[in-house]
């Protein structure tokens, strides 16, 4: 239904009066470029491929990934913003890019929500608690933060760095459960969970999907996910609020944004496109296997969202006084 009403209105589109064209009603009129604000691989470039390749088997026109990676986001950022408005420049980020910035880094050079125009929410995906098993005997949460008391001042734990998801998810963790493992940031989440297979530190939270294939090996235990509901992966791993830690739902996420200032018709007509393409079977199919739920929410919705995690998170920066690198 959605595929028939977009050929509709993109065969009628050479009829609309002069002020729908001037609002872009009939997009796309060129190529689309989905920036992606990291390297090649990552989940914000899997997700923005996903999209791009159905988008494009619906549209008139190309539609194309390009990776500006730099400064934690910013590069990209920074270019999208500069993009007319006309939805021929869509962004896909992480909640780094789209909120834990501003709440770590006071002089930001773009503003997530006055730069930038709410598409969707893309997918969400929970972040899982994992320990080394030879060097943590603990096999619950509360055996965990029990572990972690009597060890205080002798434990550490490993991020993918300095303000990511997994940094603020452990340091929201110990303010929660009044507990201080020391922080050790790698550059990714795969060197994150290689030493912590190795023992240098203890335990971490990660993204599902960069310790799932660990934790099926045996090499990681996980102890909870954060997210609302069991994994569907992780069927026998409880949620935070199962294991006793209540109030404590955490997803790391992709989004879709634009320039600021798309006109609301315009809006809405890139937002049925991309959900279109994101909610495609094959899509789900494929960002489930790897961990990610699709939500494809409305873009008031997700800017609704977008403000509850930059306001949360801000609060957990200042309580932690964590500083940016």
């Amino acid at each position: 239904m959605q595929r028939r009403a977009l050929a509709a209105a993109l065969a009628a589109a050479p009829f609309l009066p002069r002020a729908a064209r001037a609002q872009g009603t009939e997009w796309p009129t060129r190529p689309v470029t989905i920036t992606v604000p990291f390297v090649a691989g990552g989940p914000s470039d899997i997700v923005a491929r996903a999209i791009g390749n159905r988008m494009a088997q619906a549209l008139p026109q190309p539609v194309v990934a390009e990776n500006r990676p730099g400064a934690n986001g910013e590069v990209a950022a920074r270019y999208v913003m500069r993009q007319a408005p006309d939805g021929h420049a869509l962004f896909v980020g992480s909640i780094g890019v789209f909120a834990i910035n501003a709440a770590l880094r006071p002089n930001l050079g773009y503003d997530p929500l006055r730069d930038l125009s709410p598409v969707t929410l893309a997918v969400t995906t929970p972040n899982v608690l994992v320990v080394n098993p030879d060097r943590v005997p603990a096999r619950t949460l509360p055996e965990v933060v029990a572990w972690l008391r009597a060890n205080r001042g002798r434990t550490s734990y490993s991020t993918s760095g300095v303000g990511s998801s997994d940094h603020l998810t452990m340091e929201l963790f110990k303010q929660r459960t009044e507990t201080d493992p020391e922080h050790v940031p790698y550059q990714g989440g795969a060197a994150a969970a290689t030493d912590l297979i190795a023992g240098n530190v203890q335990l971490s939270f990660q993204n599902l999907g960069t310790v799932a294939g660990h934790i099926q090996g045996g090499r990681l235990r996980p102890i909870i996910v954060t997210g609302p509901e069991r994994a569907r992966i992780l069927p026998d791993v409880p949620t935070a609020a199962e294991a006793g830690l209540a109030d404590f739902v955490v997803t790391s996420w992709q989004a879709v944004m634009g320039p600021a200032g798309m006109a609301g018709p315009l809006l809405a007509r890139v937002h049925a496109a991309v959900v279109e393409a994101l909610r495609h079977p094959e899509n789900v199919q494929r960002l489930n296997a790897i961990g990610f739920d699709v939500i494809g929410n409305s873009p008031d919705d997700y800017r609704t969202f977008q403000e509850a995690e930059i306001r949360r998170w801000r609060q957990v920066v200042q309580a932690a006084n964590i500083r940016a690198e």
